[in-house]
C-alpha cells in the first residue's frame, strides 16, 4: 500500500487539484478561498473539482471553526482604578458614558463612601460630574456612539429596547445599535442579539442566527453565552462538546459552569480527574483575581 510522503504533500500545493498543471514553471495557481487546502489554475477547474472536494472542504472549515470556538478567550480587562480584573457579571461593573470606561462597583461605592460631598458623585476615573437628568445621560451616550464606542452602542440599544431613560421604545433602533456594536466585537451585543433571535421578542425567531451570535459572544468572552452553548450541545447529545464549553467558562470563574463540571466528574464521569483538577484551579484563580474587600462591600450594599 502506498503512503503519502511529506514531499508528495508539498508537491500537491504546486499542482492544480483538477487538471494537475504545475506552477513550478511560473504558473499562477489560486487556493480554494474557503479551506486553502488545494489550488486551481482557473475557475473552470475549481468548478469541475468541486464535487470531489466539497466534503473535505466542509470538514476542514468545521475543524478550523472549532479551533476558534473552543479556544480559551482572554479574561476581562482590569478596572482602571483598582487594577483588578473586572467581574464577569455585568451587574457588578458600571459603564461610564462620560469617558467610556468600565469601573467595578467596588471602586464606585468606595469613592461614594469616602469622597467629600462635592466629589462624591463625580466619575471616579475622569472626575466628570454625574448626569443630572436622563436627557443628559442619553446625550452623553450618543456622543460616545458617534465616537464608535461599542459599549455605548450596546447600552443605548438596551435603553431603546426597554424604553428606558425617557426614550420611546424602538426595537428597530435597538437592533441597529446591537448589530453595530456586535460588528465591533462587543460580546454583550452579540449575546443580546442571540437572545432576541432565540425568543423572537423584538424580531422574528431565527435559531441559526441565535446560535451564530451566541458563538461569537462566547468567543469574545461572554460566559453566559458559553454556558448556554454547553446546554445546547448537551440537549443535542453532544456531551463532549458540552463539557468543553462548561470548562472554558468555569475557567473564567462562572459558577453555573463550575457546578456542571463538578457534576460531570463526580456523578456522570464525563469529566476526567485531570480536567476537573485543572478547571477547579483555574476557576479558583479567576475568583481570586476578581475579588476585593471593596467589591464585597459593594455587593452587600446592593443586596440591601
Amino acid at each position: 500500500m502506498s503512503t503519502i510522503t511529506a514531499k508528495d504533500a508539498d508537491d500537491s500545493k504546486h499542482h492544480c487539484a483538477a487538471c494537475g498543471v504545475s506552477d513550478y514553471g511560473g504558473g499562477n495557481l489560486k487556493a480554494c478561498t474557503a479551506c486553502n487546502l488545494v489550488k486551481y489554475c482557473n475557475r473552470t477547474c475549481q468548478v469541475a473539482h468541486r464535487p470531489a472536494h466539497k466534503k473535505a472542504c466542509k470538514k476542514h472549515l468545521a475543524e478550523l471553526f472549532d479551533e476558534k470556538l473552543f479556544k480559551q478567550p482572554s479574561p476581562n480587562e482590569d478596572c482602571p482604578i483598582c487594577y483588578l480584573r473586572l467581574p464577569i457579571d455585568e451587574d457588578q461593573f458600571i459603564y461610564q458614558s462620560c469617558c467610556g470606561k468600565m469601573l467595578c462597583d467596588g471602586c464606585v461605592c468606595a469613592n461614594t463612601a469616602a469622597a467629600a460631598d462635592t466629589e462624591r458623585f463625580k466619575c471616579v476615573f475622569c472626575r466628570t460630574e454625574a448626569s443630572s437628568s436622563d436627557e443628559e445621560s442619553i446625550e452623553r451616550l450618543k456622543k460616545r456612539v458617534e465616537a464608535n464606542d461599542a459599549w455605548a452602542m450596546a447600552t443605548l440599544g438596551g435603553f431603546y429596547q426597554l424604553g428606558m431613560k425617557g426614550l420611546r421604545q424602538d426595537h428597530a433602533k435597538a437592533l441597529e445599535l446591537y448589530h453595530k456594536s456586535a460588528k465591533l466585537g462587543n460580546h454583550h451585543a452579540h449575546f443580546n442579539l442571540s437572545v432576541c433571535y432565540e425568543t423572537g421578542s423584538i424580531i422574528e425567531k431565527d435559531t441559526r442566527k441565535a446560535t451564530f451570535h451566541r458563538q461569537l459572544a462566547a468567543m469574545a468572552g461572554n460566559v453566559h453565552a458559553r454556558y448556554n452553548l454547553g446546554c445546547d450541545e448537551g440537549m443535542a447529545g453532544n456531551i463532549d462538546r458540552a463539557y468543553k464549553h462548561w470548562m472554558i467558562s468555569a475557567n473564567d470563574g462562572y459558577d453555573l459552569s463550575m457546578k456542571s463540571v463538578q457534576e460531570g466528574y463526580k456523578e456522570s464521569g464525563f469529566v476526567t480527574k485531570d480536567d476537573y483538577a485543572k478547571t477547579t484551579r483555574a476557576y479558583g484563580n479567576s475568583i481570586d483575581e476578581m475579588k476585593s474587600d471593596d467589591r464585597d462591600r459593594a455587593a452587600a450594599v446592593f443586596r440591601t
